[in-house]
């Protein structure tokens, strides 16, 4: 079950920054999502709304675009959503985050989609963000993929353009996997399949199972440790900073990881398609033996290796993040 308003506001800290001179606005973001309507009511951005973008770099200020932000139920969860619009839309990428992460650690990401024309819409998954639940939490892979589901109906009020594309990072990849491997050839999402850093195992996964399961019985999480998971010198920094960040790993998400393993590694091969960005400097996961399981699940995946890249590219410096957006750019016509 989700966390109490209290579990959440245990984990953050409130952000108060100002819009104007003398004009303070406070970004809580339980207050936040309370104050969010369905995201398929057109709710005008409020001015803490406007605060949270501008702090994330979600508000675009390049780009002419409209946005919305609102939220829908899903497992009991409140899940915060977020759509983007270009001025002349020619199809929709749908956007799944990393574990710890949310929507706005992935500005980048919505601007290159946005500039190939597509709708964003994107959400943060139980647990992180502005959703309710336990933070970076899961009792259960499967609430994933019903927010999946929830996204796409989400998706279908909005009327957004086909084709859909689907995007993820990390945990986001390990989503949209899961998806294609149950739902591949009656998935709504029948356009690309772009994949950053995909997780199937994490880095030394041996040894992690074996550190679960002798500390599962005493403990309910243990402390973060912010890694240098980037070239770019100021991102781990602003993590650190991030209100939005997790400071535990809970060993409950480790457990619904051991599940979701075992499943996905015996699931049926899918005759759809993907391609996948891969760093040879990441150390978060196992990505030697990721590329093999997803080879092995997919119609001949298309695979672009980084050699400086480490693990999360949605926030790499330019030059790399350039490297692959061409790639990828490529491999949309």
């Amino acid at each position: 079950m989700p966390a109490s308003t209290d579990e959440y506001r245990s984990s953050i800290f409130i952000f108060t920054v100002s819009l104007e001179p003398f004009m303070p606005v406070t970004f809580d973001p339980d207050h936040l999502r309370a104050s969010l309507r369905p995201l398929v009511d057109a709710q005008p951005l409020s001015a803490e709304a406007r605060v949270y973008q501008r702090f994330y770099g979600l508000d675009l200020p390049s780009r002419k675009v409209v946005s919305r932000l609102g939220r829908f139920e899903v497992d009991g969860f409140e899940v915060v959503a977020q759509v983007w619009w270009p001025p002349v839309p020619v199809a929709t990428m749908f956007l799944f985050h990393g574990f710890y992460d949310h929507m706005g650690l992935y500005r980048h990401v919505v601007d290159w989609a946005l500039e190939q024309g597509f709708v964003v819409i994107a959400c943060d998954l139980p647990g992180h963000g502005l959703s309710s639940g336990t933070r970076a939490s899961i009792d259960d892979f499967a609430v994933y993929q019903h927010v999946v589901h929830g996204l796409f109906e989400q998706a279908r009020a909005l009327h957004v353009p086909q084709p859909w594309h689907l995007f993820g990072q990390s945990t986001g990849g390990a989503v949209v996997v899961d998806h294609l491997l149950s739902h591949g050839a009656d998935s709504p999402a029948q356009g690309k399949v772009l994949l950053l850093s995909p997780l199937v195992r994490p880095r030394a996964w041996g040894w992690s199972q074996l550190s679960y399961y002798l500390l599962r019985p005493f403990v309910k999480g243990i402390a973060r440790r912010f890694s240098e998971n980037t070239h770019d010198p100021e991102f781990k920094p602003f993590l650190e900073a991030d209100p939005l960040q997790p400071r535990q790993l809970p060993t409950a998400w480790v457990g619904a990881l051991v599940q979701w393993i075992k499943r996905i590694e015996a699931a049926p091969r899918s005759a759809r398609r993907v391609v996948i960005v891969q760093g040879e400097e990441d150390m978060t996961v196992d990505w030697q033996h990721n590329l093999q399981v997803l080879r092995s699940k997919f119609e001949q995946p298309e695979v672009l290796m980084l050699p400086r890249g480490r693990h999360h590219l949605a926030n790499e410096i330019a030059p790399i993040r350039d490297e692959y957006f061409r790639y990828l750019t490529d491999h949309l016509k």
